[in-house]
């Protein structure tokens, strides 16, 4: 993906399992081992075709599969080396949501029309919103990665960092060799197992892939109609609701209860309506949803009520930056307008960011690592101390804080 660095998202998007993981741990490792990882790399390869085999996988397609299989370093490196996300929204948004993408994905949505309208009609999700993805993953298809699926896949289940989370889409692209839909000596994609148009997973493709394009494969990577409609089915696997919004950019008054914003924090749209929160484009009859005041910037900038299906967004990447962009992209190609800038304040540099959770960690505050990046954890300790001091609460860490403190 363009926007964040390649397979950032198979992170984001897997948070889920590992907090799950974290949460059953007590009554999971009773129950079933820990994935075999590490050791001689043959008897590895063996226990893989073996648990394919388990799972009804006939030995020929294992076998197929794993021929010729190797370790990557190079995925090893890149997975040691994954960047920290460190642009504003405004940077962030502005960059990824360009025009000439507008314009490409307009003429994409024109060009796929009935693909889309399938999607809508079967899934309930907009064309705007597959477009978005599609756009911010691979520039429609353009940029899938280079790295072989299949090795790397290998490489991050044999490495035994994370064989819990690899293991299982090892056996996927296992799964999608038997059918015909994965070539393993040439299928490329992302160092992190990614594949295809809209950068999906394998234990996804086989439980939501779509053949969009009559031929009796499924096949992300080549396939337009494929990518489309598959993307739509994993879209509603997660919960998407069909004809309701999923952001909305509003005005906000002089003065509100700044401490009530933030994700996490929903209360029905009408009361923020009540509370003089205006939409642009004048919609208020989703007034009975709960929605969420997110000011990415702080409450002198963009300004945002995400509704449920938003959710859908931070199930696929739970960087906050890349959701809010990637419905904003959604909402610009569903016919809504540029957001207003506004006029943030200016945030912290790093050394500033650092110095800032180093004081919220000494009042107690839980914000994870201080590694000068704005996460959940530190969004919201910054917003209760801005209310402990008399400060607008609006989750945006500022020079005027930091003094504060």
């Amino acid at each position: 993906m363009l926007g964040t660095p390649m397979s950032n998202t198979f992170f984001h998007r897997l948070a889920y399992s590992c907090l799950l993981t974290a949460a059953l741990s007590s009554t999971a490792s009773a129950q079933a081992p820990a994935a075999a990882c590490g050791g001689d790399f043959a008897a590895f390869l063996q226990g893989v075709k073996a648990e394919a085999v388990a799972k009804g996988i006939p030995a020929e397609a294992a076998d197929r599969a794993l021929e010729g299989a190797q370790i990557d370093q190079k995925v090893l490196s890149r997975d040691r080396a994954q960047g920290v996300f460190r642009q504003t929204f405004l940077e962030f948004s502005q960059r990824t949501v360009s025009q000439a993408r507008l314009d490409i994905g307009r003429q994409k949505m024109k060009q796929y029309a009935e693909v889309f309208d399938r999607a809508q009609n079967e899934f309930g999700v907009a064309p705007g919103i597959i477009t978005a993805f599609w756009a911010m993953e691979t520039d429609f298809g353009s940029v899938q990665g280079d790295f072989n699926t299949r090795n790397a896949l290998v490489t991050m289940a044999h490495d035994c960092r994370r064989p819990e989370l690899f293991r299982p889409q090892l056996i996927a692209l296992i799964e999608m060799v038997q059918h015909g839909d994965l070539n393993p000596a040439t299928n490329t994609g992302a160092w992190a197992g990614e594949i295809g148009q809209v950068q999906m997973l394998p234990e996804d493709i086989i439980a939501h892939g779509v053949d969009g394009d009559g031929d009796g494969h499924i096949n992300v990577k080549t396939s337009s109609p494929d990518a489309i409609l598959t993307a739509a089915k994993f879209i509603q696997s997660m919960g998407f609701k069909a004809g309701q919004p999923w952001i909305q950019e509003v005005s906000l008054p002089e003065n509100l209860p700044w401490e009530k914003s933030g994700l996490g924090n929903e209360i029905p749209a009408s009361q923020w309506f009540s509370f003089g929160v205006t939409p642009r484009d004048g919609n208020t009859k989703f007034g009975d949803l709960p929605a969420a005041l997110v000011l990415p910037q702080g409450r002198k900038g963009p300004a945002f009520l995400t509704y449920p299906n938003f959710n859908v967004y931070l199930q696929w990447n739970q960087s906050f930056i890349y959701t809010t962009s990637a419905a904003y992209f959604a909402t610009r190609l569903s016919g809504a307008p540029t957001y207003q800038k506004g006029t943030p304040e200016p945030g912290l540099d790093d050394a500033g960011m650092k110095a800032l959770q180093t004081k919220l960690e000494a009042l107690g505050h839980d914000i994870g690592k201080v590694d000068g990046i704005l996460g959940s954890g530190t969004r919201v300790a910054v917003q209760k101390e801005q209310a402990r001091l008399g400060l607008p609460a609006d989750g945006w860490p500022t020079q005027a804080l930091l003094s504060a403190l």
